[in-house]
């Protein structure tokens, strides 16, 4: 199925059903459906036709929403673009996939007009400024939606790409992941199977849409004919704690500094957002002493730890009743998925051994843009002569009973004294002790340990010192995993998405803070 069929669907059967609301906008399924046609309309009346690409750069808004859906119905490609993306790196994307139109704010112009600066004309629609007129340069957002609604026939099928997704890129340019129709259908289907999702979940979203696990809140949430509160971020939780009673919401999706933030918060009493079912966490593993509190905060909410790459979306999902047997796991294959473990030579590994996961399924993408090179790294031949598989660059080990547990990057893997230690096992540790609210921990350059263990360390009690932190590790971790140093900071630094980025943080150690 085509995604935009999702939202076609539900505007036929459930036309007046809330879809969306923001905070200047809530929209119905049949409201969506007729801005996303008009839009739609636009689009292919400035040029765009089937598999152009369309880059959608704003933060969470409503027009953001009816732009995915436009581009899709236009018969092309969105490619949505976080909103703090700077000139240079859009001026990239831009070039890299050769975009027909950028859809936008107008707070974002500037940001826009830079980046397309010296390039051929392109098409871009921007929002009106807070003065009610449009920015130079671009075509009013109001008046394209001005356009009757328009059915264009553009003959697309499933296996056309659906979106183009760019991943930040530890190193150098970020690439493109291509995703089909077909993908994205398969990875909605098996989400929010699992999840027991229905047309009466209400799911907050304040992850960016530019984000995979944030934009498939929209997808899933529109699939299943459910309605999404689209915030912007989670700056404020008390304002989004507020929102979430107000709209009676059944479903929060979380990253590990959402639950930071949540735990340290100290005027919280269990049971305090009684309308949730779930929550879901992936990004990052949730370590699992802030589990057991995430669980004493929220009784009765099912909470799913999960894994998952923006290269297939989603892999893996432990299920809620297993959390009090394996809470370090990331569970098992999501539905209509196969998820195993391979050794160096590429044969299935024992029980308890660590070796790389590799992902069969549906969901798994097509290839990075234009990227052969790239592509053949991820995308090898699978069990099948007929198949390619996903092989994550992501260290695993599986119980007897198939569980999955996340040991860390193939690249961050530190050596120590000869020894090779998981990043995560040392934050587990640290995240063990009450007083430590984040934590990363990096591999620093040594002559004589060849790499030497630094943590960095967020603290809720301020009163802890360097030893404190080092004399618990001790207690828990064989020696040469103790790290050497500790430093402390009031942020640890992370990516546009809200993920603690070991990177950076590995560039800070020493800084001044």
């Amino acid at each position: 199925m085509r995604i935009e069929q999702f939202l076609t669907d539900k505007a036929a059967s459930h036309p007046r059903k809330v879809a969306l609301v923001t905070d200047r906008k809530r929209l119905c399924y049949e409201e969506l459906d007729n801005l996303s046609s008009r839009l739609a309309g636009a689009l292919a009346k400035n040029g765009v036709k089937r598999n152009d690409r369309v880059l959608i750069f704003m933060d969470n808004c409503w027009e953001a929403a009816v732009s995915i859906f436009a581009v899709l119905k236009a018969g092309a490609t969105f490619s949505p673009i976080n909103a703090s993306t700077k000139a240079d790196k859009l001026a990239f994307i831009l070039t890299d996939c050769e975009a027909s139109a950028i859809l936008t704010q107008a707070k974002l112009m500037p940001v826009v007009a830079e980046a397309v600066a010296g390039k051929a004309p392109i098409f871009v629609a921007s929002t009106l400024g807070p003065n009610g007129q449009c920015p130079a340069g671009a075509a009013s957002f109001t008046d394209c939606l001005a356009n009757e609604p328009r059915e264009i026939d553009h003959h697309g099928i499933d296996v056309d790409l659906a979106m183009l997704i760019y991943t930040s890129g530890s190193t150098g340019r970020p690439k493109g992941v291509m995703m089909s129709h077909r993908n994205c259908d398969a990875a909605s289907d098996s989400i929010t199977t699992y999840l027991r999702n229905t047309p009466d979940d209400i799911i907050l979203n304040v992850l960016p849409l530019a984000f995979d696990y944030g934009l498939y809140q929209l997808l899933m949430a529109v699939r299943m004919g459910a309605t999404l509160v689209l915030e912007k971020s989670f700056a404020f939780p008390q304002a989004i704690f507020d929102r979430i009673r107000e709209e009676g919401v059944t479903g929060l999706p979380l990253v590990p500094t959402m639950a930071a933030m949540i735990l340290q918060m100290r005027d919280l009493q269990p049971g305090f957002l009684p309308s949730l079912r779930y929550i879901t966490n992936t990004a990052a593993a949730l370590p699992i002493a802030h589990i057991e509190r995430m669980r004493s905060l929220f009784p009765g909410v099912q909470l799913y730890s999960m894994y998952g790459l923006t290269e297939c979306k989603r892999c893996t999902y432990l299920p809620p009743e297993e959390l009090d047997r394996r809470p370090g796991s990331v569970g098992i294959a999501i539905p209509n998925t196969e998820a195993f473990v391979v050794d160096e030579d590429g044969k299935r590994a024992a029980p308890d051994v660590a070796g790389e996961l590799v992902i069969r399924g549906p969901h798994v993408m097509q290839g990075y843009w234009r990227n052969e090179a790239a592509t053949q790294r991820m995308l090898r031949p699978g069990p099948n002569a007929w198949e390619k598989v996903l092989y994550t660059g992501d260290l695993f080990k599986a119980d007897k009973d198939g569980f999955l547990y996340f040991v860390g990057r193939k690249d961050d893997i530190i050596k120590t004294r000869g020894e090779k230690v998981a990043p995560k096992e040392v934050e587990a540790v640290l995240h063990m002790h009450p007083g430590v609210a984040e934590a990363v921990v990096v591999g620093l350059p040594d002559p004589v340990l060849g790499q030497a263990i630094s943590a960095l360390v967020v603290l809720s009690d301020p009163a802890l010192t360097e030893k404190d932190i080092i004399r618990h590790c001790a207690h828990h971790l064989e020696d040469f995993m103790v790290p050497k140093s500790i430093e402390f900071r009031s942020e640890l630094p992370k990516t546009e998405t809200g993920k603690i980025s070991r990177r950076l943080a590995a560039e800070s150690v020493g800084a001044a803070q």
